[in-house]
């Protein structure tokens, strides 16, 4: 094999295990990665996982990296094709929902789940964690702030109080859909931030109706 295949199959490898790595995170936090059950799981002895991986916390922030690139083509890739303003800002809520409805991740949302877990406990890993999170919320902002400056929403719009009410919204379908089950919190997430935008858009018909 040449240095070449041996550097995409090395890379393939690495990618399997950070795929399987963080829908097991999803479920039990990072904490609960296991070397032996991510090699079990992925095919990939120890000695391969000490090819790619100098300990846990390096996997840990490397799972990190991987959500938040699944989290972009997942959930802001399909909103960016959205026109610019309201019309952008809903779709990213509806593609975030749809995330969850697809059950791309077994606990439902790798980012809710290690959140919860590293906000008390200092460290590269939390740091990157918040990291995280501040960037998807201020993108969230951007939306809210863009739609305001297109005049879709609103001139007395919080551009940070509203993005910071449709990202709750978004947050507690993880809670309801998995403690309660059935579709109710998704149409209420979904219904929820709808009603809001439409409240503040100048023009409502550029927004669904229900």
């Amino acid at each position: 094999m040449t240095q070449d295949g041996r550097r995409l199959r090395g890379l393939r490898s690495r990618e399997a295990i950070l795929e399987q790595a963080v829908g097991l995170a999803s479920v039990e936090g990072l904490d609960g990665l296991s070397l032996g059950r991510l090699a079990t799981a992925t095919g990939t002895s120890k000695s391969g996982f000490f090819a790619h991986w100098r300990d846990k916390e390096q996997l840990q922030l490397d799972a990190v990296e991987w959500a938040a690139r699944q989290w972009t083509e997942h959930v802001v890739a399909p909103a960016l094709r959205a026109p610019a303003g309201v019309r952008r800002l809903f779709a990213l809520h509806e593609a975030r929902l749809t995330f969850y409805d697809d059950g791309v991740l077994p606990g439902g949302c790798f980012f809710f789940t290690v959140q919860a877990e590293f906000d008390d406990r200092p460290g590269a890993v939390r740091d990157r964690v918040a990291r995280s999170m501040r960037e998807w919320q201020e993108f969230i902002r951007r939306q809210v702030a863009e739609a305001v400056a297109l005049g879709e929403l609103a001139e007395s719009v919080d551009p940070a109080q509203l993005a910071y009410e449709i990202d709750a919204l978004g947050e507690m379908v993880i809670i309801h859909s998995r403690l309660h089950g059935g579709p109710d919190s998704l149409r209420h997430a979904r219904r929820a931030v709808l009603q809001r935008l439409r409240a503040l858009c100048p023009d409502p018909a550029l927004l669904p109706e229900n």
